[in-house]
This record gives structure tokens, C-alpha cells and sequence, in this order.
């Protein structure tokens, strides 16, 4: 079995990126977004995170997720949202993508990609940094002229709590080698 290299530090700050099986587009659908609702909040009441920043896209998400002073578990949580997720989104009738034998061997559903991207936040720039690329992303997709016209990102509570300008982060902008540092 391989090991795969995680940062495991115990009330860490982390990014993540967690896609769909596929790239298949429907995290976006408002039963998708409900029942995604629905698999935070029970984990989090089992397994107490923070989520820092969040942008939902039709095919993946992005999340800045703080966990509590000496736990280090970022697995079982997303192991859990994506589970209840995929049990929700089956019941009500989604979709799912085709299975290989692998996935059927091990009883995997066709919903979520296996592993998602993390990244450990090193320090209070870094942080910055991470909240600025969940924030933006909707625009390096070309979703959006504007990454206040994206509804489904915590960008918005950054504009109520005055860390963002309504008018941060717009096509002109972000046009050229700004995408670069993000890539």
C-alpha cells in the first residue's frame, strides 16, 4: 500500500482540493449544495473543525480548514463529508460516474475523485495566500468577471467582515502574470 506524504501537524491550518469523480459538474445544483451543507455540519458536531475560506465550483472544491489544538485527523473528516455526501446525493436521486472494477471491488460509489490536494499553511502569509486563491478561483475558471458574482464562497463574509473590498478581485486585475502566482 503506498504512503502517501501528509503534513500532519496537530491544530494545523490546511488547503485543500477535493474533486468529483471525473470533473463530473454538479456541486453546484442546489440539492448538491444543501446536502453538501448537511455533511459539514454533522461532521463537524462529531469531529470540530473551522472552515477559514470555502468556494464551491460545479466540478470541485476548495477549502482553508483549521482543526482544533492537538488533532491532526483531516482524513476522517473529508473520509466523512465525502461519505455522507455520497450517501445523501445517491438517496436523493443524483448521479454517479461509471465505476471501474477497482472502485467496485472496494465498494467505492462514482462520486468523489479517491484523494483530494492538501496543503498545510506555514504561516500567517501563507494563509493569506490560500484564502486569496480559494477566493479568486472562480475567475481563473473564467466562471465569473467578477469574484463577487460567484454566490457559493465565503468571499462574501469577507466582504462583511471588511477584509475584502466588494471590488477585490475582478478580470482586469487578475489579468497576466498575477495567474502566476498562483499556479
Amino acid at each position: 500500500m503506498p504512503n502517501y506524504r501528509r503534513a500532519f501537524v496537530p491544530g494545523g491550518t490546511f488547503f485543500f482540493t477535493i474533486v468529483t469523480h471525473h470533473r463530473r459538474c454538479f456541486l453546484t445544483e442546489p440539492a448538491a449544495r444543501q446536502i453538501l451543507r448537511n455533511s459539514f455540519r454533522l461532521v463537524r458536531a462529531r469531529f470540530p473543525f473551522a472552515v477559514e475560506a470555502i468556494v464551491l465550483l460545479p466540478d470541485h472544491l476548495h477549502c482553508v480548514m483549521t482543526l482544533p489544538a492537538g488533532d491532526a485527523d483531516f482524513s476522517t473528516r473529508w473520509n466523512q463529508i465525502k461519505g455522507g455526501f455520497t450517501r445523501g446525493w445517491l438517496a436523493a436521486g443524483g448521479a454517479e460516474g461509471p465505476r471501474s472494477a477497482s472502485r467496485e471491488s472496494k465498494r467505492e460509489r462514482g462520486v468523489w475523485q479517491r484523494r483530494g490536494y492538501e496543503h498545510s499553511c506555514r504561516d500567517e502569509e501563507d494563509l493569506k495566500r490560500c484564502i486569496d486563491y480559494v477566493h479568486v478561483n472562480p475567475l481563473k475558471h473564467g466562471l465569473v468577471d467578477r469574484v463577487i458574482d460567484w454566490p457559493w464562497s465565503s468571499f462574501h463574509r469577507y466582504v462583511r467582515a471588511g477584509e475584502y473590498s466588494k471590488y477585490w478581485g475582478n478580470a482586469a486585475e487578475w489579468y497576466g502574470d498575477e495567474w502566476s502566482r498562483f499556479e
